[in-house]
């Protein structure tokens, strides 16, 4: 653990920024959100912001540009491949909550798109689905460009905090104890997306809001 801590925590400069994007974009542009971390790779970028191994403003741009323009991509996508996307092997497992994706869009329509960007299935799906669903693309931008602002800047703050605090940590203590309390925090981190799991699958099967 501390030596892959060590290894996520040396990496610097562009290709930091291009990892941080990559991950973001291919989330939502190649319906995989749900076995590509984008909000992971978003955090972290926040993480290495704090730590001064890249700027918080450039990191923030960085990842509301790849989160809007990969729900775009994801958008074309699902406009152009249509009820083929649906039939896919990816998704014959997930079909229920794919339903419940579809259902939700049906009811609030653009604000699902918005409030899709804080669910990560959600946030898989959600950008392909209007696509199908031919919502106007005028109409799906707005919604898309604010969820993906106001999510990229909370995530990468999120980090950005944890960040600082490490830097914190390791200059009152020591680098050992820093990275013993960082293990501690990415156990709690890990304990609370499972939770947080657990309860948007009972949101998507029918969620209201």
């Amino acid at each position: 653990m501390t030596a892959l801590l060590d290894r996520l925590l040396s990496i610097q400069g562009p290709l930091l920024y291009a990892l941080v994007a990559a991950v973001v974009f291919v989330e939502d542009a190649l319906f995989v959100g749900f076995v590509v971390p984008g909000e992971t790779a978003a955090v972290l970028g926040g993480v290495a912001a704090g730590l001064g191994h890249a700027s918080l403003p450039v990191m923030i741009l960085v990842v509301v540009a790849a989160a809007i323009v990969g729900d775009s991509v994801g958008y074309e996508v699902g406009r152009q491949f249509g009820a083929r996307l649906l039939d896919g092997r990816m998704l014959r497992s997930r079909r229920a909550r794919l339903d419940g994706a579809r259902a939700f869009l049906a009811r609030r329509g653009g604000a699902a798109v918005f409030l899709g960007r804080f669910v990560a299935f959600f946030r898989a799906v959600m950008p392909a689905l209007a696509g199908i669903a031919e919502m106007h693309y005028a109409r799906f931008l707005v919604y898309n460009a604010a969820g993906g602002i106001v999510w990229g800047v909370g995530v990468v703050l999120l980090g950005y905090g944890a960040g600082n605090s490490y830097a914190a940590i390791e200059s009152a203590v020591g680098r050992d104890v820093a990275i013993v309390v960082a293990v501690v925090a990415v156990v709690a981190l890990i304990v609370w997306r499972l939770r947080r799991h657990r309860i948007e699958k009972r949101t998507e099967d029918g969620p209201e809001e």
